[in-house]
């Protein structure tokens, strides 16, 4: 059995061991230590990284009592030289006892116990049992909790037995019966966890709540804590100077000037769609008078949407088919006004195929796009000839 020295001190950092087993498997090499301080997967904690003689440790697993330490190659000797990623396994004893302590606050506020935990790379999330916590319950929750952390309780972690673990207030029982490891933060609870901690709320630093959301008739609510949160607070801080500096303008006005661009890119937004609706129309005429058999242009700049609604445009006006392309946008768009013999998405669906193009439609309308611009116009020249035929 491995021993485990996570238990004994989280906070180790290198030590020396002896390899008692290397095993390689299909999925890679793998090897067992006399004792290790290698943290592996479980309790929603990921597990530890780190070197064992300079080889870089890609997974920690436990089987059974035995921690399995996956390696990128098989190590020479049985002397083991081991040093942990600190900065990761800091990470995650923030992240944990920031858990165990917004769970308390949450429960003993609200009575919303937490059913679920997630300690991923990005954000951390616990799903509680309530569906009721309105912006004015968050802010609560997080003060509550950040007062918790400046009170600078001890955090404290040992195993009991059946009947130590009797006499305690547990949060919840444990589902093992055997080596029961209780974490307690000092004046706050009693928790059964096999996970890294910090020794005093302190170390946590801050918890932040980011949103909430709705998850199976309870509410998940996404945290982050310690140096994960002033990063985050950094980032924030960039991207309002950002802003700031875009707007030229100091970062209290910031949503006021947002406010006012909008309004004012609405506007402009308005004044272009009527601007547009005229060129259309002028563009319709003109393409009205130049065609016979087959309304057909290529369009340098203009998008799908706005083919389309020509298109449509232009067959309100007339009887022939209309075919437009795009060279911007490899795309292709046939329409008539329903008196054409050909069905517009009946020709694409024929044809398209030949061109490496895809699309379809309706029997009035129908668009294509194609990989190539070479494609694109091969189709568009096709098309011509055939609606010219038909």
């Amino acid at each position: 059995m491995t021993k485990k020295l996570y238990y004994e001190n989280a906070y180790l950092k290198e030590w020396q061991t002896t390899i008692s087993q290397k095993i390689e498997r299909e999925d890679g090499y793998y090897v067992l230590l006399e004792e290790t301080a290698f943290y592996p997967h479980g309790g929603g904690q990921p597990c530890d990284a780190g070197e064992i003689n300079g080889i870089p440790v890609s997974d920690v697993l436990l089987e059974e009592d035995e921690v399995l330490h996956k390696l990128e190659r098989m190590p020479e000797g049985t002397q083991a030289n081991c040093k942990l990623e600190w900065q990761l396994r800091f990470d995650h004893m923030q992240q944990h006892s920031g858990q165990h302590l917004l769970s308390a606050v949450c429960r003993d506020l609200y009575e919303a116990n937490t059913v679920s935990f997630h300690l991923g790379t990005d954000y951390c999330t616990i799903d509680v049992e309530t569906l009721d916590l309105e912006p004015s319950k968050l802010a609560a929750i997080e003060i509550a909790v950040n007062c918790k952390i400046y009170e600078n309780r001890a955090i404290s972690s040992y195993f009991v037995t059946p009947e130590e673990l009797a006499q305690l207030p547990l949060v919840k029982q444990p589902k093992v019966t055997k080596d029961i490891r209780i974490v307690e933060i000092k004046g706050v609870e009693y928790n059964a966890c096999g996970g890294t901690h910090v020794s005093s709320t302190g170390e946590i630093g801050i918890i932040k709540l980011l949103k909430t959301e709705k998850q199976k008739g309870n509410t998940r609510i996404y945290f982050l804590c310690g140096f994960r949160a002033l990063a985050e607070f950094n980032e924030n801080v960039r991207i309002l100077g950002a802003l700031s500096g875009k707007f030229n303008t100091g970062k209290d006005e910031i949503i006021d000037r947002i406010e006012k661009w909008e309004q004012e890119h609405k506007l402009v937004q308005t004044d272009l769609a009527g601007l547009k609706e005229k060129l259309d129309e002028y563009l319709a005429q003109e393409l009205l008078v130049e065609s016979k058999d087959v309304i057909a242009h290529q369009f340098d700049d203009k998008s799908l949407k706005d083919m389309q609604n020509l298109a449509t445009k232009v067959a309100s006006k007339t009887d022939l088919p209309i075919l437009f392309i795009s060279t911007s946008e490899n795309k292709v768009v046939l329409a008539h006004n329903g008196q054409y013999a050909q069905a517009c998405g009946a020709f694409f669906k024929a044809h398209l195929g030949s061109y490496n193009g895809k699309g379809g439609g309706s029997d009035k309308l129908a668009q294509a796009g194609f990989s190539s611009g070479e494609d694109a116009l091969a189709f568009y020249k096709f098309a011509i000839a055939q609606l010219k035929g038909n």
